[in-house]
């Protein structure tokens, strides 16, 4: 049982495959699972009261494949997009708190896994840069076409791509807008696994990762997220270590988690978490 019930959503499937997994499925397939601001505002809403539900420990976000080409997120809503341009009121599309689909720019609490199956182009590149794990279809294919568009990835990627993969490598995908195979993406680090192309493979693999990580104590996930992320605002090894060890790292420490893992360890059993209260 959830403590406050999902936020209602009209273009995103919610489905829950066992107690501690969400899983989020963009919904548009007539338009290439593009997200208008409708999408935006949804998903946003959806990360909100993920991160605030005590009984889910990680997410998987992905695209409904079901359209003229499988697609994970191929960006902005073009028609969206030009209607506000054309209006010379505002030339940039909203987005809501976290960046592109609430994913770009997110910090957040706790994981989300990515699982590509087909195109990931603008701002699905811009989510899934930020994500915490990337699982892929083989046929998959990453890329940011803004500069064929004359417009520019504004999300948040431009920077944390050149931190993920280096300043050579962050200017030919930005300069030239050429995409990457899922295997050349896992070669220069923004995938994790690359899985076949079978019908819901990559979602099973997925969701296999997201069994993984919620399978250990919430609590050490939530602080070892925050301990790695650290390392994206631009601390010092020092002061980003501070910062979470004086922080929630003391809440772990004083936590029920911590106590049943190390019990359960010298019992030689399977410890049995409880939600985390961080």
């Amino acid at each position: 049982m959830f403590r406050t019930p999902p936020p209602p959503v009209n273009n995103l499937i919610l489905t829950f495959p066992s107690s501690h997994i969400l899983v989020v499925t963009i919904n548009r397939p007539q338009a290439m699972n593009c997200l208008n601001s409708q999408t935006h505002d949804e998903m946003s809403r959806v990360w909100r009261w993920y991160d605030d539900e005590p009984s889910l420990r990680c997410a998987v976000v992905t695209g409904n494949p079901q359209g003229k080409r499988k697609t994970f997120c191929a960006g902005q809503e073009r028609a969206e997009w030009n209607d506000v341009q054309s209006s010379g009121t505002n030339p940039h599309v909203a987005h809501p708190e976290g960046g592109f689909g609430g994913l770009s720019r997110r910090s957040g609490k706790k994981p989300v896994v990515a699982a590509v199956d087909g195109l990931a182009l603008g701002g699905g590149m811009e989510m899934l840069v930020n994500m915490d794990m990337v699982v892929a279809s083989a046929s998959s294919m990453l890329g940011l076409p803004e500069v064929k568009r004359g417009v520019a990835a504004f999300a948040g990627v431009l920077p944390r791509l050149t931190m993920s993969v280096g300043l050579q490598r962050a200017s030919e995908l930005a300069l030239t807008g050429r995409m990457l195979s899922a295997s050349e993406a896992r070669e220069w680090g923004l995938v994790n696994r690359v899985v076949g192309d079978g019908d819901g493979e990559v979602l099973t693999a997925a969701v296999a990762v997201a069994k993984e990580i919620a399978g250990n104590s919430p609590d050490s996930v939530i602080v070892s997220r925050a301990g790695v992320r650290s390392a994206w605002e631009g601390r010092s090894v020092e002061e980003a270590t501070r910062r979470v060890r004086d922080g929630m790292g003391m809440e772990l420490e004083t936590g029920e988690n911590i106590k049943e893992g190390l019990r359960a360890f010298v019992e030689k059993r399977e410890p049995k978490w409880v939600d985390s209260k961080l």
